[in-house]
């Protein structure tokens, strides 16, 4: 299937419907078909219990995944960091799961240190990298993956 006509499955972050994404769309700002709101907007959007696997399991573009606490401080010094490096790399879902509040959601991913940025494609997990990052070196790491 040529470049042209290939389609990615992504998942809203409003209202968790599926979309189908045509690849040469992807850069365009695509909106929901269902709740018309952007789909890939270069924000993080945080996930939970019920909504993790989904968006893990359905999006077909990479998805980085940050796994953080609110009493750890290395966290709370890349969260801005993360979302720098989310609005440099639009067409790259970029979420978070709070482990302190959602321990059954980080189970399943073998979470041992925090932060933990989990990078998956097609629900498989693809990469991770543990410790906190700068925007930049974070940009680099996700970059290094779309290869």
């Amino acid at each position: 299937m040529s470049e042209d006509q290939q389609a990615y499955h992504v998942v809203c972050p409003h209202c968790q419907a599926t979309n189908r994404v045509p690849a040469a769309r992807l850069s365009a700002a695509p909106n929901c078909g269902k709740c018309s709101k952007p789909i890939l907007t270069g924000t993080p959007h945080e996930l939970n219990a019920q909504t993790v696997n989904k968006v893990i399991q359905k999006n077909d573009v990479l998805t980085i995944v940050d796994f953080w606490a609110s009493w750890c401080q290395p966290c709370l010094m890349m969260a801005p960091e993360f979302k720098t490096a989310a609005s440099q790399l639009p067409q790259v879902v970029f979420a978070k799961v709070q482990t302190d509040k959602y321990e059954q959601a980080a189970a399943p991913y073998n979470i041992r240190s925090l932060p933990t940025m989990v990078a998956f494609r097609n629900g498989k997990e693809v990469a991770r990298q543990s410790g906190a990052l700068p925007s930049n070196q974070i940009v680099q790491w996700v970059q290094s993956l779309k290869a």
